[in-house]
């Protein structure tokens, strides 16, 4: 039997994930600084955006605590910080949305992140956006009892034809 040990062994799990952030951060430059910015930039520009700024008035009454719940969700999502606990797939899934609103959310979000972030953070961040997009689109798709292929779009609108 070989000995497997590893850098980490005594370690707790709170320490691990210090270490992984820590690691991240080093080598993103990402820090929680610049998660807020990043938040409270972009949903600046989804309030002020014709397109994405109804859904996100109509649903969101506390903003405060809506960016609050975002910078703590880009933490987890950008540095394994584990400081995020909710669950997003619920909140997005009785919403109107399709592929248009997704292209347009991260296309609102390149533009933040090339505004405020340096070249490795805004890869890091964007890598993690496309993903959580295409996992909402795919969700919300299969809650309005569709069932995309890969590499298929929700696109409802467009598919649609009159009776």
């Amino acid at each position: 039997m070989t000995n497997t040990h590893t850098e980490d062994d005594g370690l707790s799990h709170q320490e691990r994930r210090e270490r992984a952030t820590q690691k991240i951060m080093d080598e993103t430059g990402i820090d929680p600084q610049m998660i807020h910015d990043v938040v409270h930039g972009f949903y600046a520009k989804v309030r002020a955006d014709a397109f994405l700024g109804p859904i996100f008035e109509s649903k969101i009454e506390d903003w405060d605590h809506h960016l609050n719940n975002m910078c703590q969700f880009w933490s987890s999502v950008a540095l394994a910080s584990g400081a995020y606990y909710g669950r997003p797939m619920q909140k997005h899934m009785p919403l109107p949305l399709d592929r248009h609103h997704f292209d347009r959310w991260l296309a609102l979000f390149a533009e933040t992140l090339s505004e405020l972030c340096p070249p490795e953070a805004a890869r890091h961040f964007m890598e993690r956006a496309l993903r959580i997009a295409q996992s909402l689109e795919v969700g919300i798709a299969a809650h309005n009892g569709v069932i995309l292929a890969k590499g298929e779009r929700y696109d409802p609108v467009s598919k649609w034809q009159p009776d």
